[in-house]
């Protein structure tokens, strides 16, 4: 595995609590041919619709402890009970290819990835409110009440930890957010952060 530095001037990072409507601003914002997603690693299970290497990298506890001691990951973090990473061989492929990479993180992750990363672009997405945000969450269908409730105080919990992201970007306009996100990318490059 490399361990040289990686390019920190293309990649943008997303992160927000349950809810705010982080995969759907991230899946149109990689509509754009110059920007691609980082696919992550998680021990969760998939949730239907879900492809192994597509949208995670799905592991079993064992497997993914072996890649946080073989050095894989350039973040890592526990999030409702599940273990969640970035691969950074991966990572790199796509930096290096030219692309604009969305990493679409915990909070948690995204804390850790300040401290190797502090040159990339940090963007908190939030819903406009909670109850947006539960109503978002709870509609999805895909958790236990139990899992949910985690999830709700878990976001309560990152609401506090904005202060380590460049922007905060509301919710409330799919169309509007997704605009300001590929404004805040554009301002970024010309800035030399990004891309």
């Amino acid at each position: 595995m490399s361990d040289r530095s990686i390019d920190q001037s293309r990649l943008v990072v997303i992160s927000g609590p349950s809810g705010s409507g982080k995969t759907t601003v991230c899946n149109r914002l990689i509509e754009d041919p110059d920007i691609v997603m980082s696919v992550s690693a998680t021990t969760r299970f998939p949730r239907p619709g879900e492809k192994d290497g597509v949208n995670y990298y799905f592991l079993s506890p064992d497997e993914f402890q072996r890649w946080i001691a073989q050095g894989r990951f350039l973040e890592h973090a526990e999030y409702n009970g599940d273990l969640y990473g970035t691969p950074r061989g991966q990572l790199e492929e796509k930096l290096d290819a030219g692309a604009t990479v969305l990493l679409e993180i915990d909070v948690q992750g995204a804390r850790q990835l300040r401290e190797n990363c502090p040159n990339a672009l940090y963007i908190f997405l939030d819903a406009p409110n909670r109850d947006e945000g539960v109503r978002r969450l709870t509609g999805r269908n895909t958790e236990t009440p139990e899992q949910v409730r985690r999830r709700l105080e878990a976001a309560r919990r990152e609401l506090e930890q904005t202060d380590l992201f460049d922007h905060k970007v509301v919710n409330d306009d799919l169309d509007e957010t997704v605009g300001r996100i590929r404004d805040l990318i554009r301002e970024a490059e010309r800035a030399g952060k990004s891309t």
